[in-house]
């Protein structure tokens, strides 16, 4: 479904990805591992169209991406959660949600209001509060579920429970956990190997912009200490 070819990308005159591959099969979980500045979401970044890419390919469903507006690859069916969550704090929740609401493939039992608010009962019950007035697990929810309606064939979380607290990021696991049984395919950022390990099909090992490990889950645990030398753990 996702093919990222060879890619390089700079910031300026400095040079962050070097020779970045990766795929992602229609309803696998894949992570993206490293230390911070490792280049992780540089790589999100020029996936997204959010930073030009300077060389390789990025295909997605047979059609290259590559150098596309951001706007048409989120249009391609490719769903974003951003570091930072990136939730409009002057939007209520409802808001937040039913702004990006679309269902361009005209998918089965689509992501609508009542099915987050199902998965995200804590959303239903802040429903009219601004952005601005929700804690960082209750936003984090919020963007998760602004990216689910828009009914995306890949699903991306930057930093997906960074600065949560432990009951936060369990139930975030957990709902990560539903979505992959439901088939979603995710790429996954962040630096949990545990959970990442029990829920990913696949993992690449990002360091100063270079891909230095891949294996699926079992591998993953067999070269635990070699792994988390890259992740700083």
């Amino acid at each position: 479904m996702l093919k990222i070819k060879n890619i390089a990308a700079s910031y300026g005159t400095s040079q962050v990805l070097w020779d970045i591959s990766l795929g992602i099969a229609a309803g696998e979980v894949v992570t993206l591992i490293g230390r911070n500045g490792m280049g992780k979401s540089t790589t999100i970044k020029t996936l997204m169209g959010q930073l030009p890419i300077k060389g390789g390919s990025i295909f997605f469903d047979g059609r290259e991406i590559s150098g596309m507006a951001d706007y048409r690859i989120a249009q391609a069916g490719i769903g974003l959660v951003p570091e930072g969550r990136g939730i409009f704090p002057n939007l209520t929740v409802k808001e937040n949600l039913i702004c990006a609401a679309t269902n361009r493939r005209q998918v089965n039992n689509p992501w609508v209001l009542h099915r987050v608010y199902e998965r995200f009962p804590r959303l239903k019950e802040r429903e009219t509060n601004l952005g601005s007035n929700l804690s960082g697990g209750e936003q984090q929810m919020l963007a998760i579920g602004r990216a689910l309606m828009t009914n995306p064939r890949l699903l991306i979380l930057d930093e997906a429970t960074e600065g949560l607290a432990p009951l936060i990021r369990r139930e975030i696991w957990q709902c990560l956990g539903m979505l992959k049984d439901e088939g979603q395919a995710m790429l996954v950022v962040d630096k949990n190997l545990a959970p990442l390990s029990r829920l990913a099909d696949r993992h690449y090992v990002i360091e100063k912009g270079r891909v230095v490990w891949t294996g699926d889950s079992a591998a993953l645990e067999a070269d635990g200490d070699c792994v988390r030398q890259y992740v700083g753990l």
